[in-house]
């Protein structure tokens, strides 16, 4: 760094224990860097303990009744519905029962320190843990994200959950309103309807508006069959919490809704505050290269949500390992295989994320939408595909529904863009990301022959659409 400490208690401090920070200290501690981590909740993170893996344990048991209802031979024996307390049961076996013991061990195992406590910058290399100041040649950021809730008058007073208390309720309420028809309020509508709740849906635009219009199509089409009252274009103007614990949300057209809870789902936002950027002359806005190190530094890195790039568990992991590589690189005087797809860059950030909506019927997408693709200003070419008329969907699901769609580069005749929704279309993703990375020619796609009959056989389908345009 600039005016570099001499002497230092550490090489590299990591601030935020969650799985990004997690896997920043170990590629830098693999490679004989000395790291501590600080962390001031539990060490795991939102993932471990409020959102990835909680959520989905929710979602699952409900996913596979509705499989079963959907197949002749199963559906018959499906005589009742979800026990909800063995469902809260099973999710809180995935947090430990929100104790942290065996990730503070793992830590520990690794050789990473682990400093109890919430850390701030003081002054480059300099970071204030209550009354102690450490010192570390190098400081990585990895504090994650926190949810924003919009300027509805009387929301806060109203005491709304946010994803924390929806994941981690002990109990489940009669009736629920969500705000949000992103990715969380999605899931967490699908989750409540599964349990028993009445669920009633608001969202300002159509639902998971940033991926292919007709993934939200099928989604809120899939809502409104489980029971769940979708209003699209509704905009809460006033929320309310009465004595009872009654929450009433009143709507832009005057009409009003009851509720035993809210939960509130409209995005996130980059945790910043209060971590002293201003000590080192950030005003809170920043960018970071391709290595996560953040513009105009030599020594402190943004890896996660916290930069800003892509706010998803998976991407902050990938982010974390070129980090780790790319710190102990620079502190052990390596070279630094920073050009793109190098060892030590996150190219992926820019042209392959691969995301996954757990509704039911699943939302898998990696890469570029069409309208993305086109405002990017590249020459790409659509073509989509009926889930349902493949083979191994039909033998998967009774009336199988769903659609696939890949945006293909002409100029260059590769995949940057596919999205696939339907059941079980989750482990779709990776060969569409494989693609995507691998820059994969589609002459070359052709010789990719898929199992029959799987649900794989959907890349054929879809090469032969393009080539019969």
């Amino acid at each position: 760094m600039s005016g570099q400490l001499q002497t230092t208690d550490y090489d590299l401090i990591v601030i935020g224990a969650g799985s990004t920070g997690e896997n920043v200290a170990d590629y830098a501690t693999r490679r004989g860097v000395r790291v501590a981590i600080i962390e001031d909740e539990l060490v795991g993170g939102e993932c471990s303990y409020w959102a990835c893996m909680p959520s989905k344990a929710l979602l699952r048991s409900g996913h596979a009744l509705r499989a079963a209802r959907r197949l002749a031979g199963a559906k018959e024996a499906v005589t009742g519905g979800l026990d909800a307390a063995a469902v809260l049961t099973r999710r809180t076996s995935f947090t430990d029962g929100w104790s942290d013991a065996g990730q503070a061990a793992w830590v520990a195992s690794a050789g990473i320190e682990l400093i109890r406590g919430r850390g701030r910058l003081v002054g480059p290399g300099r970071i204030q843990v209550g009354d102690r100041v450490i010192t570390a040649k190098a400081v990585a950021l990895a504090t994650g994200s926190v949810p924003v809730f919009p300027p509805i008058p009387g929301l806060a007073d109203a005491a709304p959950w946010g994803t924390r208390e929806a994941t981690s309720a002990d109990s489940v309420p009669a009736r629920i309103i969500v705000i949000g028809g992103g990715v969380a309020g999605t899931e967490l509508a699908f989750v409540f309807s599964s349990l028993g709740s009445q669920v009633t849906m608001l969202s300002r635009g159509a639902l998971l508006d940033r991926e292919e219009s007709f993934a939200g199509e099928y989604v809120a089409a899939a809502l409104v069959e489980d029971g769940v009252d979708v209003r699209i274009g509704a905009t809460p103007t006033r929320v309310t919490r009465d004595a009872d614990g009654i929450v009433t949300v009143t709507l832009d057209d005057g009409t009003s809704l009851e509720a035993d809870e809210l939960i509130v789902s409209t995005g996130r936002r980059p945790n910043t505050e209060g971590l002293g950027l201003e000590s080192v002359g950030l005003d809170g806005a920043f960018t970071v290269d391709e290595t996560m190190r953040i513009d105009g530094t030599d020594w402190l890195y943004a890896v996660g949500d916290v930069n800003g790039r892509a706010l998803l568990t998976h991407q902050g992991k990938y982010q974390a390992r070129a980090a780790g590589e790319a710190i102990a690189a620079r502190l052990t005087g390596a070279e630094v295989d920073d050009a793109p797809w190098g060892q030590h860059v996150a190219t992926a950030d820019n042209v392959a994320v691969p995301r996954v909506v757990f509704s039911d019927p699943e939302v898998a997408a990696v890469g570029l939408t069409e309208r993305a693709a086109l405002e990017s200003g590249q020459n790409v070419r659509a073509v989509e595909y009926d889930l349902g008329h493949v083979a191994g969907a039909a033998l998967h699901s009774d009336g199988y529904t769903g659609r696939a769609k890949l945006v293909i580069d002409e100029d260059r005749h590769v995949v940057v863009g596919a999205t696939f929704v339907g059941q079980d279309t989750a482990e779709l993703l990776h060969a569409a990301t494989i693609a995507i990375v691998g820059e994969v020619t589609i002459d070359r796609l052709w010789h990719a022959v898929p199992a029959y009959p799987t649900i794989s056989e959907i890349w054929l389908r879809l090469l032969e659409t393009y080539g019969r345009a």
